[in-house]
């Protein structure tokens, strides 16, 4: 399947941004782990950090591609329409906002990974750190569940 096919294939386009928001959402709980476990060895951490900001940044560009051509046009009425309109008006519109914090908390979160070992412990950042990618799992998560609400109300009609 070419790209150009993908994008028409509305399911697939959705289940992509879905997979690829799911993957992020692992490789920050992943990073977690790693900041728990602390490494002297810090090559795993750049790459789950990277792995998951590509992840969130693939997902965000292929919901934006998704948003522009097919639910503005397509769902958005349906929505609106159907016995569940608040699900646009509450979780799409605190959705559109709030999925803007994702890519810079999880740059935020990479560049954080290539701060050396010494250099966390010296300056106490190893649970802002932490605290940093939990939170980013959870914004993303948060996110997800309106996905969720916002399909439901679509498939409800």
């Amino acid at each position: 399947m070419l790209i150009p096919d993908i994008l028409a294939n509305k399911p697939v386009l959705v289940g992509l941004h879905l997979v690829f928001a799911i993957l992020g959402i692992d490789f920050f709980l992943w990073l977690a782990g790693e900041i728990i476990a602390n490494p002297a060895k810090r090559s795993r951490m750049f790459f789950v950090a990277g792995a998951g900001l590509a992840s969130f940044i693939l997902s965000w560009f292929l919901g934006g591609y998704y948003y522009v051509n097919y639910y503005g046009t397509i769902v958005k009425p349906v929505i609106k329409a159907g016995s569940a309109p608040w699900a646009h008006s509450i979780a799409m519109e605190a959705k559109e906002h709030i999925f803007l914090l994702i890519i810079p908390l999880a740059a935020t979160a990479f560049l954080m990974a290539f701060l050396k070992k010494k250099t966390v412990q010296e300056n106490g950042l190893k649970i802002p750190f932490l605290i940093l990618t939990l939170l980013i799992a959870f914004i993303a998560l948060s996110i997800g569940l309106m996905g969720y609400i916002i399909s439901a109300a679509a498939r409800w009609g």
